[in-house]
């Protein structure tokens, strides 16, 4: 008989569906074990071989903690909104859910082709009305809590998508989904307020196992900073100008104030001679992103308002400039300019001609590494305390002394630093205060394929938030997914849905035309995998405290930021409201690296190193931005489906088991690997090798202490594998176990059933043909795990390594609990030790049983 595993991935694939062996069942009599993947947008291309990674990995252990007794939760479903499937709706005319269902049945066959254990009954998308009904009534939850409003925001907006995008959505000023122009501009928008929560955020990432990496991104990303904010007056006008500074004891060498184009006090402090100049620069910023307007490598531009603000620890006016590299959403809008001590102010006070008074005597034997290479100690001081060059380390104040407050002298930092602020408060012109790079939730989306809001306006401003018996609110049939082109939604055109009679109050009212974000679904799906088909609620509390928190999730680390950041936010808002029993979503998380194709470096001769390259939304990026040669070949290589390989055309020639064996043993799962199909074919071969051991004439009943020590081993090796997610190494172990245990006379069927309990996470297929094959009746998948027997882990011999005075001189492979008298009479027999013991005496002997003989000789 012949490994034929077409006939027999599709018989187990059919038992599998048809008995619901994966169905899980809240039960207190089993430990819990929730396994989740980051799920996919089911996108036309369907799946390629770099989904297959990250899922496979949560099978195994899916797989492996049901064979050890846990109650397995491992689901699967859909982020079905979002731009693509609207992007696709507006050039064909197809409306969106009709692809979305087509691409979610076209992935839905393709995961079954691969033999996950996925329970089936609790799939979902989050386009479906039963599952958004808890969307929208979650927003309403926040809107209760004062964590969602409306605010007039300056935003990227693409003309030709018709939609607001995120930052991370822009680059150099055009869209990543499609190249086109993205422009600034104000729309009144929903935001949450997920600042509320940045302290939280940060502080509750010790309570997860998660990758230092990765913490250490998010805590990046939420930026906190402790500082002070310092209002200065502005020169003959009753206005403030508010600025956020990490560096207040710096404050007396502030020498101008730059605000963001989009201050609102820009046009207040502008003359009418600069006027002309300042609204053609805010222009040009208009058409920039964030992203653009901060690289810290580009021209610094700018322009005098002809404005001037007063310092508040001196009293002098200083000239009020606005520039690009100023973001209204950091801060305050507003920074004062200290340029002998920032890289940035002195570059732009150099552009400018700008005063630069220096506020240290340089540290120059601390901080040595800041001075520029060739330049000698003295002269780096000399030109510091000039104004002629910039100092980013610490020294002792000079030129700080006011009418009421010194720094000079001072040399501690800190101090100085706590100086200034008490001062600050005392005289009201300012306050210490932590402030975070993190800005609040953009949460407006102008697309019909989204989650509509719950919310109803009426005519004199005020607002309604639907109840839970008015869920779902589900978005009007329409032909026409165009955005309208004044940067409102296309559900504005849609009259009869828009303006209706409110049936609770009968006041004239208008729905909500702009909808959600594709991220608001993708929240807290986690949750309702725990409960999917309740109708009553999101979830039933006891349920969701039996299953969460979530014990592995397994995704891409592009999502290691945003999505992430979402849905702990959310989770921490459902946990204050008495929702949720756990204070962080997602226990332990792991990211796949990505998997890079052969192919492209085969058809044009071009090689891109995996580590230059970060995939983001299926495109692939480099990381090196500013590489324009590295940038354009990536560029082609993800037009040329850099990850085209579908698991379709490998699953026919080789198998799903071969095809998740081999993605499991190209390399550690957090590191990028390079795809080659033909390797797939030595997997096949193991498993063809398995397979005959079964349907060999050498199968036995009888056990041996050969195959008895090979498979306690294997079974040892592999379990502590896959509980350190190794599953290169585990399959490794597998293999040699193959080589070892193909030499043996006889196979005995007790070791080749411990073999296939290790294989079956990772080929499921062929495990369960094998074990039926060996007279199991019951299905392998719930099948005890064998417990190891410590004995045969034991070594039976032992290697005594001999040193003469301190250095190694020979080594003895002998059977275990040798005495010392028996290894020092072997040294001496021993030509090249006793060498080194002729003519002497020895004077002292150290002995480690089955490890160490040491003699010190005189």
């Amino acid at each position: 008989m012949k490994y034929d595993h077409k006939k027999i991935e599709a018989k187990w694939q059919k038992f599998w569906l048809e008995n619901k062996t994966f169905k899980s069942v809240a039960s207190a009599d089993k430990p819990k074990y929730y396994v989740l993947d980051m799920f996919p947008y089911p996108s036309g291309s369907g799946l390629h071989v770099g989904h297959v990674e990250g899922y496979t990995a949560t099978d195994i252990m899916a797989r492996y903690k049901r064979q050890k007794g846990f109650n397995v939760l491992h689901p699967m479903g859909w982020d079905s909104f979002g731009l693509p499937a609207e992007q696709y709706a507006v050039r064909t005319g197809t409306h969106p859910s009709v692809t979305t269902k087509q691409n979610i049945d076209t992935f839905r066959r393709q995961l079954k082709a691969l033999g996950f254990s996925y329970d089936w009954d609790r799939e979902f998308a989050t386009s479906d009305p039963n599952y958004y009904k808890w969307t929208q009534w979650i927003f309403t939850k926040l809107y209760e809590k004062g964590l969602a409003y409306e605010a007039e925001m300056f935003v990227n907006y693409c003309p030709a998508l018709g939609t607001v995008l995120a930052n991370e959505e822009v680059e150099n000023g055009r869209s990543k989904e499609g190249g086109h122009p993205v422009e600034r501009r104000p729309l009144r928008q929903w935001v949450l307020k997920i600042t509320a929560y940045a302290e939280q955020l940060i502080k509750d990432l010790d309570l997860v196992d998660w990758p230092d990496s990765l913490k250490k991104l998010q805590i990046n990303w939420i930026g906190r900073s402790e500082g002070a904010q310092i209002d200065f007056d502005v020169k003959e006008l009753d206005e403030k100008i508010s600025v956020f500074t990490t560096r207040p004891d710096t404050l007396f060498g502030a020498t101008f104030v730059v605000l963001s184009p989009e201050h609102p006090l820009v046009e207040k402090v502008t003359t009418p001679k600069q006027k002309a100049f300042v609204e053609q620069y805010k222009k040009t910023a208009g058409g920039k992103s964030d992203l653009d307007r901060t690289d810290l490598n580009k021209e610094k531009t700018g322009v005098f308002t002809g404005g001037y603000a007063i310092n508040p620890i001196n009293g002098k006016e200083i000239p009020i400039w606005i520039a690009d590299y100023v973001l209204i959403s950091y801060g305050t809008g507003a920074i004062m300019s200290v340029p002998c001590h920032d890289e940035r102010d002195f570059d732009f006070a150099k552009a400018f001609d700008l005063p630069v008074i220096p506020l240290f005597d340089p540290d120059v034997e601390t901080f040595a590494d800041l001075i520029p290479q060739g330049m000698d100690k003295q002269e780096c001081r000399t030109l510091v305390k000039a104004g002629k060059m910039c100092w980013t380390g610490e020294g002792t104040y000079i030129n700080c002394a006011g009418t009421e407050i010194s720094l000079n002298g001072m040399k501690d930092y800190a101090k100085a630093k706590k100086t200034v602020v008490d001062w600050l408060e005392k005289k009201g012109l300012g306050k210490g205060t932590v402030n975070y790079k993190l800005r609040d939730w953009l949460f407006s989306r102008q697309r019909y394929w989204g989650e509509p809001f719950p919310i109803l306006h009426f005519a004199d401003g005020s607002r309604r938030v639907l109840g839970l018996d008015e869920l779902p609110l589900c978005p009007p049939e329409v032909t026409d997914y165009k955005p309208s082109g004044d940067g409102k939604s296309p559900l504005a055109k849609v009259t009869k849905w828009v303006e209706i009679t409110d049936a609770k109050t009968g006041k004239r009212a208008m729905r909500e035309t702009n909808t959600m974000p594709q991220w608001a679904g993708s929240c807290w799906y986690y949750l309702r995998f725990c409960d999917p088909r309740n109708d009553q609620a999101a979830w039933d509390k006891e349920i969701e405290k039996y299953w969460m928190p979530v014990d592995l999730y397994v995704g891409g680390v592009e999502h290691a930021v945003l999505h992430l950041m979402y849905s702990r936010f959310w989770h921490k808002v459902l946990y204050d409201c008495g929702y949720v029993s756990t204070l962080e979503p997602f226990q332990t998380l792991r990211n796949q690296g990505m998997i890079l194709s052969r192919s492209y470096q085969r058809a044009t001769g071009v090689y891109v190193d995996p580590e230059a390259v970060v995939e983001k939304n299926g495109k692939f990026f480099s990381r090196d931005t500013t590489n324009e040669e590295l940038r354009s070949q990536i560029d082609k290589m993800s037009k040329s489906k850099l990850n085209g390989v579908t698991p379709d055309e490998v699953i026919e020639e080789f198998g799903a088991d071969s095809l998740r064996m081999y993605e499991m043993f190209m390399g550690p799962l957090e590191k990028e690997k390079i795809w080659n199909t033909d390797a797939v074919n030595g997997c096949r071969r193991f498993l063809t090798r398995f397979y005959d051991l079964v349907v060999s004439q050498k199968l036995s009943d009888v056990d041996s202490p050969e195959a008895l020590k090979l498979g306690h081993r294997l079974v040892d090796g592999v379990t502590k594998d896959i509980e350190a997610l190794q599953f290169n190494t585990a399959i490794a172990k597998m293999m040699e176990f193959m080589n070892e245990f193909s030499k043996l006379p006889l196979y005995p069927k007790s070791v080749v059933k411990m073999a296939t309990q290790c294989l079956q996470p990772f080929a499921p297929h062929l495990a369960e043909e094998v074990w039926e094959k060996l007279g199991c009746k019951e299905s392998l998948s719930y099948a005890p795990y064998t417990k190891v027997d410590e004995k045969y882990l034991q070594e039976e011999t032992a290697v005594y390594v001999v040193q003469v005075n301190g250095k190694v001189r020979g080594k003895f492979e002998l059977p275990k609990d040798q005495s010392e008298a028996v290894i020092i009479d072997l040294a001496k027999k021993n030509p090249n030790i006793a060498k080194y013991l002729v003519g002497c005496t020895i004077d002292k002997v150290v002995f480690v049983p089955n490890k160490l003989l040491s003699l010190v000789v005189k």
